[in-house]
C-alpha cells in the first residue's frame, strides 16, 4: 500500500458515512499509510488509526441524543452546538474509552487540515509533529464558523479545515501519494451553492479577512475540488467512495434512523468497491 494516500471530507453528521466506509476497511485489515482528513473526516481517522472497530459509530449514533453531544443548549453555555468537551474530553476518557497508545504509537501518518482565520489559508499538522495536541487540532479542524468558538494553537486562530480545503487531495498530492483513495460526502453530481451572505461574514467576524474571503470562496473552492477528482479518477490514480444514493442527513442531524441507514450506506459501498480497491491496490 506504499505510495496510497487516504482522503476524507468532512461535512459534519454526513461523516457517519465515512464511518461506515471505514467500518469496512478494518473488517478487512485495510490500514493505509497515510490519511488526510478535515473537520468530521479527521474525527473518524482518529479510531481508524486506533484500530478500534464499533467506535466511531457508537460515538456519533449512540449520543447522538444526548444533548452534551449536539444541541442548542450547548450554543447557548458554550458558544458551540457540537458539545467539544463532551466529544473530545468526556467521550474518549470515560465514556468510550480511546486507546491514546495505539493511535500514537501507529506508524499511520495522519494529516489534519485547518484554517487560519487570519490569512484565510489552509494550515496542515502531522500526529508526529503534534504528539498529545493532535486531538485539539483535530478539534479545531471540526470547529465550524458560527456555531462553533475556534482554537487557539501556536500563535494562530484555527477553524473548520473543510473551509478552506475541503476534500484535502492536492495536500495528498504534494505529500508524494501516487493513489488515492478518497471518501465523500455527498453524492456523484453535487455541487456546493455559492454563499451569498458576505455582510453575515463579515458582521460576525470583522477581525478575520481571511475567514470571511474564504466563506465566500467556498463554493469555489468545493466545485474546483470535485473536477481535480473527477480528473484523477478517469486518469485511473484515484477510486471515490460517495454516496451511491442521495443523502438525506443534514450536517446537524439528529435523527438516528437517518444516521443508521447513512452508515450503512458506507458499510456497503465500501464492500461493493472490493474488487475495484483490491485490483488497484
Amino acid at each position: 500500500m506504499e505510495g496510497i494516500g487516504l482522503v476524507l471530507e468532512g461535512g459534519g453528521m454526513r461523516g457517519v458515512y465515512t464511518a461506515g466506509v471505514l467500518e469496512y476497511f478494518m473488517e478487512q485489515k485495510w490500514y493505509f499509510p497515510y490519511i488526510v482528513g478535515v473537520s468530521a473526516g479527521a474525527c473518524n481517522a482518529v479510531s481508524y488509526i486506533s484500530r478500534q472497530p464499533g467506535r466511531n459509530k457508537r460515538v456519533t449514533i449512540g449520543y447522538i441524543g444526548d444533548s452534551r453531544y449536539l444541541s442548542y443548549r450547548n450554543l447557548f453555555r458554550q458558544k458551540s452546538i457540537f458539545g467539544m468537551d463532551f466529544i473530545f474530553k468526556e467521550l474518549p476518557e470515560r465514556l468510550e474509552p480511546f486507546d491514546y497508545d495505539t493511535f500514537y504509537t501507529s506508524s499511520q501518518q495522519f494529516v489534519i487540515g485547518t484554517t487560519d482565520a487570519h490569512s484565510g489559508e489552509a494550515v496542515y499538522y502531522t500526529k508526529d509533529e503534534l504528539g498529545k495536541h493532535t486531538l485539539p487540532i483535530v478539534q479545531a479542524s471540526s470547529s465550524l464558523p458560527f456555531v462553533s468558538t475556534p482554537i487557539h494553537y501556536d500563535g494562530r486562530i484555527l477553524f473548520d479545515g473543510g473551509l478552506v480545503d475541503p476534500i484535502p487531495i492536492e495536500k495528498s498530492m504534494a505529500d508524494g501519494n501516487r493513489k488515492h483513495i478518497i471518501v465523500l460526502t455527498k453524492e456523484q453530481g453535487y455541487r456546493k451553492r455559492p454563499f451569498k451572505q458576505r455582510w453575515l461574514a463579515k458582521s460576525f467576524y470583522p477581525q478575520y479577512g481571511g475567514l470571511v474571503d474564504v466563506l465566500v470562496r467556498r463554493s469555489e473552492i468545493y466545485n474546483h475540488t470535485l473536477e481535480t477528482i473527477d480528473q484523477l479518477e478517469q486518469e485511473g490514480s484515484a477510486i471515490v467512495i460517495r454516496p451511491s444514493t442521495t443523502v438525506q442527513v443534514g450536517r446537524m442531524e439528529k435523527n438516528p434512523q437517518k444516521l443508521e441507514d447513512l452508515f450503512n450506506l458506507g458499510y456497503a459501498d465500501a464492500k461493493r468497491a472490493n474488487e475495484s480497491i483490491m485490483t488497484w491496490v
